[in-house]
């Protein structure tokens, strides 16, 4: 069983957002502050009723609604329009098993006859009468009254569920939850607890009351029991010691700390709570039909982060996984054909893309997809030398860098192709800024797919003698020019072309610098025009 489709509404950035999944692997991408994180929380809520790792009945408030939704509430009672306070809902549409009776109806929001769970954080009738007087002073309403709400948790066929009746377990891995001593803690030796089995909590359980009893029996704790014994008696007569607390709320889960090779938890290093976090949820899965992963790339280095993607690989096989990255290593290693494109209200996918091309990006995971997947418009070039070269054009024109206008300036080498399949399937406007390396009608048959898309423009210079940028700037320039802005004195153009040929990046890097006034070649200057 896994989740087919998500349906959230006015929870916390997410006003309404419907994500149909894959059946295994899901990996959402977005700009920041989109709501990625909250759909991972969200998906855990509605399955666990937890929030923060406490029931989310202790942890309503109103920062939870949306904040639009929240405006338009606190709107119309100022005009004394008495509405009713705004509800959050969230829906797990899951896949129909052979016999799912207790899960399964048309009590969702959708109207399907599915297996699913609701969740709804709603105003409570009960109150009435109280909301009614709240009401009556518009003046003093700030905020949402969460005081007058309740949580249901049904199922779709109207029953009263419990996180025991929902036969899908998640197992949900935040990273951004190990802040401070007591969340690393906290949030280690929960995970430690959820995937011990009850004879081992038991084992540690009577362990650590042994221990308690221990310290009652130590010469030095008696000696000073024995004094407080004696202690002149004014209230009570009852004796006086000091004890462990043997009582069930002090157990040994909020009395131990985990360690690293000796060395308490919260001092190891952030990669290292990070990796332990995710090795202790994959320890014993066997249980865990969906794993919930946020950033997992935080805190680790490139070969840690490979190592810890191969083992969430291996460990979700045949089980679902939803991921929320800013990672193109991660969006590379897992697979781009899985990616949820998040924009803070609709959901896109790449499920297109020839599987010569998702290979590519698998073995190159260096390559920086995810900046020009969520780029208002990209420019590809060939090299780090046209990278400069393309910049610095732009800087001209426009006064700023490419990237301080949203557009993203990227080099490919020569996987153009790979690059413009994604372009093609997102939409993306796209530039491309290549050489012609003296077969113009090669380079032509190559894009001639393209030529149609309004969104994708090739610009090259169809002067087959000056094959790329190092000629092309040779052809626009003067021998003195260059020399002065690359402070060389080369007598001629030959030794000039062998020089900046050899030097590409670093004559790149000078001309980039220099204010000395160089002329651009033309179709650089008409790719950048276009923007």
């Amino acid at each position: 069983m896994h989740i087919e489709k998500l349906v959230v509404k006015n929870y916390r950035r997410l006003k309404y957002v419907k994500i149909d999944f894959n059946q295994e692997l899901n990996i959402i991408v977005g700009n920041n502050e989109t709501g990625k994180s909250t759909i991972l929380e969200a998906i855990n809520l509605a399955l666990t009723g937890q929030l923060n790792g406490r029931s989310i009945r202790y942890e309503l408030h109103p920062f939870l609604f949306n904040n639009d939704v929240t405006e338009e509430y606190l709107d119309a009672v100022s005009r004394g329009a008495n509405p009713l306070p705004p509800e959050i809902l969230i829906e797990i549409y899951l896949s129909v098993e052979p016999d799912p009776p207790r899960l399964k109806g048309r009590v969702n929001s959708m109207r399907e006859n599915q297996a699913g769970v609701s969740m709804k954080l709603e105003f409570d009738e009960d109150f009435s009468n109280e909301y009614r007087a709240y009401v009556s002073r518009p003046d003093r309403i700030r905020n949402i009254p969460i005081e007058y709400y309740k949580v249901t948790w049904r199922s779709f066929a109207d029953e009263i569920i419990t996180a025991r009746s929902i036969p899908i377990k998640p197992s949900f891995i935040d990273s951004s939850r190990i802040h401070n001593t007591l969340g690393a803690n906290r949030y280690v030796v929960d995970l430690m607890k959820d995937h011990l089995t009850d004879q081992e909590r038991a084992q540690v359980a009577l362990a650590y009351r042994a221990l308690k009893d221990e310290f009652a029996k130590d010469p030095h704790i008696r000696q000073v029991n024995e004094e407080l014994a004696h202690t002149e008696r004014g209230i009570t007569d009852k004796t006086l010691s000091v004890a462990l607390d043997t009582m069930s709320r002090s157990g040994w889960d909020s009395a131990i700390s985990p360690h690293l090779d000796a060395i308490p938890l919260p001092l190891a290093g952030r990669g290292e709570q990070n990796a332990m976090k995710i090795k202790l949820a994959t320890v014993r899965a066997d249980d865990r039909s969906i794993f919930l992963l946020e950033e997992p790339e935080n805190h680790l280095s490139f070969g840690n982060m490979n190592l810890l993607l191969s083992r969430i690989e291996k460990v979700a096989r045949g089980r679902q996984l939803i991921v929320a990255t800013h990672s193109s290593f991660v969006l590379n290693k897992l697979g781009l054909g899985n990616i949820l494109i998040f924009d803070g209200d609709n959901v896109a996918k790449i499920t297109d893309l020839d599987k010569d091309t998702e290979d590519f990006f698998r073995k190159l995971p260096g390559h920086d997809t995810l900046r020009m997947i969520l780029a208002r418009k990209v420019i590809l070039v060939e090299g780090p030398s046209d990278e400069l070269i393309v910049q610095k054009a732009y800087l001209r024109v426009h006064g700023m860098l490419p990237i301080e206008n949203g557009v993203d300036v990227i080099s490919v080498n020569l996987t153009f192709r790979r690059f413009l399949a994604i372009s093609t399937m997102l939409s993306i406007p796209t530039v491309v800024v290549t050489d012609n390396d003296g077969k113009v009608d090669a380079l032509k048959r190559k894009y001639n797919e393209f030529c149609d898309l309004h969104y994708v423009e090739i610009f090259y210079d169809d002067d087959e003698e000056h094959t790329s940028l190092e000629p092309q700037l040779i052809k626009f320039n003067t021998l003195d020019t260059l020399n002065r802005a690359l402070d060389k004195t080369f007598e001629t153009k030959d030794e000039l072309l062998k020089y900046m040929t050899d030097n590409k990046t670093e004559s790149a890097l000078r001309l980039f610098s220099t204010e000395v006034e160089f002329m651009i070649p033309e179709y650089i200057q008409d790719a950048i025009a276009k923007e």
